[in-house]
């Protein structure tokens, strides 16, 4: 998808930003999770992978806010990942109404259920402590129409594995795209149960 099919908030502040046209990544994903497809995508460092996730997740949600309950759920492996992608789509939400929180462990559990509750439309989690807010009901998956995980070697450290399983059993219909720079074998237990029919695009 050429940057010229994205809304107008995106097509002004890439040219903002000097993007004339997409990367490599970009022409590979853009199109095929405009269409609903879910993903592994497979990519180096300096790829575009972080941007392909922002301007995916706000075309995707047409810019617009809608209601309270997130529809587009990231997960990054710290508290770091969470405000540096944070700030990165603030970047981009120039002209649009969109929502954006983080929720990560160093925060007071009672507070981001209660700034939660108030409505957001894209939510930058850390799998532990979403899904500690979830199963404490401080969060509705009823809307989720993205699950999308960043940078996804962090997965296999420290049980972040088993957190993020959890969330899928407790979600409907949903498209999943995970990023990462390599393909590890355990994601086929996922082509299994929840990512059905899932592709890998490999880019360079």
């Amino acid at each position: 998808m050429p940057f010229k099919k994205l809304i107008q908030p995106l097509k002004d502040t890439l040219e903002n930003k000097g993007f004339d046209e997409p990367l490599v990544l970009q022409k590979s994903i853009l199109s095929k999770i405009k269409g609903g497809a879910s993903l592994f995508c497979i990519a180096p460092k300096g790829a575009g992978k972080t941007t392909s996730i922002i301007l995916s997740v706000i075309q995707k949600l047409k810019g617009e806010a809608f209601e309270d309950a997130p529809r587009a759920l990231i997960f990054v492996k710290d508290k770091q990942a969470a405000l540096d992608l944070e700030l990165e789509f603030k970047a981009f939400l120039r002209g649009t109404d969109l929502r954006v929180y983080c929720a990560y462990d160093e925060k007071s559990m009672d507070t981001q259920r209660e700034e939660i509750y108030v409505g957001v439309d894209i939510v930058i989690a850390t799998p532990k402590r979403l899904n500690k807010i979830f199963f404490l009901n401080g969060i509705n998956l009823n809307r989720l129409q993205m699950f999308i995980i960043e940078d996804a070697e962090f997965l296999f450290r420290n049980n972040n594995l088993g957190e993020i399983t959890r969330t899928p059993e407790s979600i409907g219909k949903c498209q999943y795209l995970v990023f990462s720079e390599t393909f590890d074998n355990r994601f086929e237990r996922w082509r299994e149960s929840f990512m059905y029919n899932a592709q890998v695009v490999r880019s360079k």
